[in-house]
């Protein structure tokens, strides 16, 4: 059931706790209001004091997690943590920014070198209050034996670790399959779209492309683990949604925007909502807390918001070494040197380490084996001026017309996004943004030939938009939505589950309230589900037992609730043995290669009687259908027992969020940290995602933060950051959004100075430190 937040003028507030501060660095007094849900509302004499604040702040909320971020990005996380993570660290200098900063901040709008820099002054002026103890250190400092480091301007942008595109990673799986079983194995694996059979690159044998080529990479990309325990990878995603709705479709005639991005589900959030107010500057919405400014929200005049648009940016590329000179590679006809870099990582308690970094002309090298004569590089958009992840949303923190927007999706670098739009005037649109590859005799899904022939050829200009859509909304969920004969920007999106139950709902509803935006975002319907129940008439169950499952699939509405067997059942069945079983059948040479397993290319399969099925289709299809559901029906009464009345998709998939640092401390504290276990509704496949991952049912993917915006009518807006917006485990901050996030109820999106006082829990008022 979906709980509106009461208006701010009807809330009783009882009078906020005031502090006083004085901060170094800081030009003007200012204020920095926390409301009841512990977003801070930042109001500051001057744009750069903002940003300063917003540093601050961030630092004050989630120190040890930006200080984290830093310390894994640059490579600096040996000079804390001690030898143990030196390979890490080599492997996320391979990934930093190495080229011109004139060239980097000409890419972001005006201002953002001063805007970073007076970023990293709040930090810093935070960090150096921690390191004089006059605030308090974060308890993981204490576990880890470690202290907050002082920023530079240029770490933020510099750091290229964090963007959110997994190609090369699909490109080295395709090939090994390809190996193992041939290109058309490949739809075993994974789904493409449009319909299209991957393309082997002239001179690419895929038996050469090993399963360790991409070590470095995984390191780089990898969160930090302690005493063993990682978090969930920040960059795996089940996907995101966004909508907008014009306000000829709305209760109350203005735009909607709706957006709930889904990252990692983590402690601390892995996004920060803020509120920002200067002059010239009105700004509220989310954004990676190491990164000033927004991704999503909205100014005083438009809101915007994202999900990804899932462009190929990235290619392995393999090259022939040279005899007897391994550092020299075969390029455009002779014999081109790597670019070396020879670095000092700082080691705790240790000696420091020299590495050595090496660059072909597409990016850094990955692998060198001399004795095979071949290597490895990365030819990637992380390394382009402009890309580092999120801060080409600059643009959009004065956006006020479509004209101003189109212009930001213009300069969108890192990661290829689908922007939505709307503002007070009532234009509503989509610009899919990013840079998206020009190639040349390759389709991107394998890796090619790094010998010159496959270089990129510039980036396109291309790429769709939508202004003012004729049915008066749009949406996006990661799926194709490329116009019919477009070239390809890619090929490896969503399935179409979230996309078309959130269609279906907007094509109905021409009557759209904020409420309404909500409910769907919490929505567990999963229309991957009626495909499975299209192809039930094949399956011939061998039990009494494994018919009643089938009985309760098949009567089932496809709703993923906690409390449901059918959705225990399908959700089983379709994760954890339908494409398991048509592999085992099809091609089980692939069965150690493949670790992730599609629902979507499974369905695709057998629903379109694919010629890998063999010489009778049809006796396979019955056959995966068959055994799949009876392993099933096995795995479920191991793991929920005999009794099927008790099964309930809510015994399995639960939420428990526990930060890997919680893994060095005492009982007490590691017991503060911990956040769950407690049941989820949802799937991978449901609007609502909680998605999980391999053979465990434990949510580790979903909302980050939702949102929904009244456009116009800010007030009326809201929001969750779950499970809160503190790092501090002491903080009433820390978890109190995952309440509302398991039951649909939001907190205001408090933005007039009014309704920012209503709801004021704490009123912290800072002065220049002279």
């Amino acid at each position: 059931m979906l709980l509106s937040p009461a208006p701010p003028a009807q809330i009783a507030t009882a009078q906020p706790a005031t502090e006083q501060r004085q901060v170094a660095g800081l030009a003007a007094p200012a204020e920095i209001v926390v409301d009841r849900h512990g977003l801070a509302h930042i109001y500051a004499a001057s744009e750069r004091d903002a940003y300063f604040l917003q540093g601050y702040n961030v630092a004050r909320d989630r120190l040890w997690q930006i200080d984290l971020w830093r310390k894994r990005g640059l490579g600096r996380l040996s000079a804390s943590f001690g030898p143990a993570y030196v390979r890490q660290d080599r492997a996320a200098r391979l990934f930093l920014y190495r080229g011109s900063m004139a060239a980097e901040w000409t890419r972001y709008a005006p201002g953002s070198q001063a805007r970073y820099a007076a970023f990293a002054a709040g930090i810093n002026a935070y960090v150096d209050e921690v390191l004089a103890g006059t605030r308090p250190l974060p308890p993981e400092f204490r576990l880890t034996g470690s202290r907050p480091e002082r920023w530079d301007a240029t770490d933020a942008v510099r750091i290229r670790s964090n963007t959110l595109v997994s190609n090369a990673k699909n490109e080295v799986l395709r090939a090994r399959v390809a190996c193992a079983a041939g290109i058309d194995a490949d739809r075993l694996r994974v789904r493409l779209y449009p319909e299209h059979r991957p393309v082997l690159p002239a001179g690419l044998d895929p038996c050469v492309v090993t399963a360790d080529v991409l070590a470095d990479y995984m390191l780089a990309t990898q969160e930090v683990s302690f005493a063993g325990v990682t978090a969930p990878a920040a960059g795996l995603s089940d996907g995101s949604n966004n909508w907008v709705v014009a306000g000829r479709r709305t209760a109350t005639g203005r735009p909607i925007l709706a957006n709930d991005p889904h990252r990692a589900l983590q402690v601390p959030s892995i996004r920060y909502v803020v509120h920002l107010e200067a002059p010239g500057l009105s700004l509220i919405g989310a954004g990676e807390p190491a990164v000033p400014g927004v991704s999503f929200g909205h100014n005083d005049r438009a809101a915007f918001g994202l999900t990804i648009f899932n462009t190929d940016q990235e290619d392995l590329q393999v090259h022939d070494l040279r005899p007897g000179r391994p550092d020299e590679y075969r390029y455009k006809g002779g014999w081109r040197r790597m670019r070396t870099v020879r670095e000092v990582i700082p080691v705790k308690s240790g000696r420091a380490v020299a590495v050595t970094l090496k660059f072909t002309h597409a990016g850094p090298v990955l692998k060198q084996d001399a004795a095979a004569g071949r290597g490895f590089s990365l030819r990637t958009v992380w390394m382009e001026p402009g890309a580092s992840g999120y801060a080409a949303a600059s643009w959009l923190a004065s956006a006020k017309s479509w004209s101003d927007f189109a212009r930001a999706a213009a300069h969108w670098g890192t990661p290829p996004l689908n922007l939505v739009w709307a503002d007070v005037s009532g234009e509503t649109g989509w610009i899919a943004s990013g840079l998206a590859p020009q190639r040349r005799g390759s389709d991107g899904l394998l890796p090619v030939p790094g010998d010159g022939r496959y270089d990129w050829q510039g980036f396109r200009r291309d790429l769709p938009q939508v202004r003012n859509p004729v049915a008066g909304w749009l949406a996006t969920a990661n799926e194709m939505n490329q116009p019919a004969g477009a070239e390809p920007a890619g090929y490896e999106w969503a399935d179409r589950s979230r996309i078309d139950r959130i269609s279906q709902v907007l094509a109905a509803d021409s009557t759209m309230s904020v409420d309404d935006a909500a409910a769907l975002q919490n929505d567990t319907v999963s229309f991957l589900s009626a495909r499975l129940r299209a192809l039930l008439d094949q399956v011939e169950p061998r039990s009494d037992r494994s018919r009643a499952a089938l009985a309760l699939v098949r009567g089932w509405n496809g709703d993923v609730r906690a409390d449901s067997a059918a959705a225990a059942i399908y959700e089983t069945w379709v994760t954890q043995h339908l494409s398991q079983t048509l592999v085992v059948r099809v091609a089980p040479v692939l069965t150690p290669i493949l670790d992730a397993h599609s629902p979507d290319a499974a369905l695709r399969v057998l629903e379109t009687r694919d010629l890998l099925l063999g010489p009778d289709p049809n006796a396979a299809v019955r056959a995966v259908l068959t055994d799949s559901l009876e392993a099933t029906v096995a795995q479920l009464t191991r793991l929920l027992g005999p009794d099927m009345t008790e099964w309930r998709w809510e015994r399995l998939h639960t939420l428990d969020l526990k930060p890997a640092v919680a893994s060095l401390a005492p009982p007490d504290l590691a017991a503060k940290m911990r956040i769950g276990p407690v049941a989820v509704s949802g799937s991978s496949s449901t609007p609502g995602v909680t998605g999980y991952r391999g053979s465990s049912f434990a949510a580790v993917h979903g909302a980050s933060v939702r949102m929904v915006m009244d456009v116009g009518n800010w007030d009326a807006s809201r929001f969750l950051n779950m499970p809160g917006l503190s790092g501090d485990p002491d903080s009433p901050h820390y978890r109190d959004q995952l309440p509302g996030w398991l039951s649909g109820q939001y907190a205001p999106l408090s933005f007039s100075r009014a309704a920012v006082n209503a709801v004021a829990e704490q009123v912290i008022r800072l002065e220049p430190r002279r």
